[in-house]
């Protein structure tokens, strides 16, 4: 089996595939970005938090012009995953108004977007529909 390795480093990749942010001990905020403080309450302290896999579109856009070598269309999105904000792209469903709702429930998945010379697969995530 070759490599694999995450795409982004707030990705946990395996058997358990999901994302880890940055909680701020002080009030809780969630960060997936390094922070020196906390945007919410100007903290110092964070720890890692399991973000839930499963969670419901808040926003989304279809994406209709992309730099070059990019497909379009496709859906970006804003997902709620029991109260922490992920921004990733809707896979798996047809990029239109009919297919893709504001409060679709959807679930994290993992998906190889290539493999350098060695075979080292990079693995990125995006959300599909959960029903």
């Amino acid at each position: 089996m070759a490599d694999q390795i995450p795409f982004v480093e707030y990705l946990e990749i395996g058997d358990d595939p999901h994302l880890v942010a940055h909680e701020c001990k002080g009030c809780g905020a969630r960060f997936f970005d390094r922070r020196n403080a906390c945007a919410g309450c100007s903290g110092t302290e964070f720890q890692k938090a399991r973000v839930a896999t499963q969670g419901t579109v808040k926003a989304f856009t279809i994406v209709a012009f992309a730099a070059p070598g990019i497909s379009v269309p496709f859906v970006s999105a804003i997902v709620d995953c029991d109260g922490t904000s992920v921004r990733a792209n809707l896979i798996h469903v047809e990029p239109d108004p009919e297919h893709v709702k504001l409060g679709m429930p959807v679930r994290l998945t993992t998906f190889s977007i290539g493999a350098d010379k060695q075979g080292t697969e990079a693995i990125n995530f995006g959300f599909e529909p959960a029903a």
